[in-house]
């Protein structure tokens, strides 16, 4: 069985998040939690939310247990991005680009539904 949880439009560069959120696939939910407590980071933070969620996603919708699930994948696509501009000297701009993301979590029931075996 497959369950995910989406958090949309993050404040938060996915360079910055992508990092963390590759050593995250193929661990237990539990140890997936403890490594995304103990990252010192806004992305950390955010991943963690998502993380909870889908947790929660799996004990109300499902009616399972989370200690049986796996991180299937954690993805950290691209949303949209904020354009702000800098006054620089001789009236001239610099843009500035504020990035966003969005975060999806898959959890999965055993291992074998991920085909990771």
């Amino acid at each position: 069985m497959k369950v995910s949880a989406l958090c949309r439009y993050t404040r938060v560069s996915p360079l910055k998040v992508r990092p963390l959120a590759r050593t995250l696939k193929g661990l237990r939910v539990a140890e997936a939690l403890k490594r995304v407590q103990f990252a010192n980071s806004k992305g950390g933070a955010l991943i963690e939310k998502t993380l909870k969620s889908a947790v929660a996603n799996v004990e109300n919708n499902a009616k399972l247990s989370a200690d049986e699930f796996w991180v299937s994948s954690v993805q950290i696509e691209q949303g949209s991005t904020l354009k702000r501009f800098w006054s620089r000297s001789r009236g001239m701009a610099r843009p500035v680009l504020k990035r966003m993301a969005h975060i999806r979590v898959e959890l999965v029931n055993s291992r074998e539904d991920d085909g990771q075996a």
